[in-house]
């Protein structure tokens, strides 16, 4: 097994279960945990292993990284307001996936992201 490439889903695995743990306990603590960031330095870790990977590439993707976490935060906002108002939790997350899909395509169309 190489634990280089098992190591990050371990992890994803690990903080799943610890929110599933965490959310009867402590709600406080389970969004703590949900949204600290381990995504990034997994998939920081993921590209950077990667043939090839340089310290401009490493920026490039860090920037990209970026610019998406916008439209993130935002999703967020509109599902806290639509909660707030009511809404289902399917409502909610059509109407904030859509709103993220749309801003992520504003990006690419005004070139702050690209498929290379």
């Amino acid at each position: 097994m190489n634990w280089q490439r098992a190591l990050p889903t371990i992890a994803s695995i690990a903080i799943i279960v610890l929110i599933t743990f965490l959310r009867e306990r402590s709600r406080t603590a389970a969004a703590i945990i949900a949204v600290m960031p381990i995504n990034v330095p997994l998939a920081l870790w993921i590209v950077s292993g990667a043939a090839g990977a340089t310290s401009e590439t490493l920026a490039q993707f860090t920037r990209g990284l970026f610019v998406a976490l916008i439209p993130g935060l935002i999703w967020l906002a509109i599902a806290y307001f639509a909660f707030r108002a009511g809404w289902s939790l399917g409502t909610v997350l059509l109407s904030a996936y859509l709103v993220w899909g749309g801003l992520l395509g504003v990006a690419f169309a005004v070139g702050w992201l690209s498929f290379d």
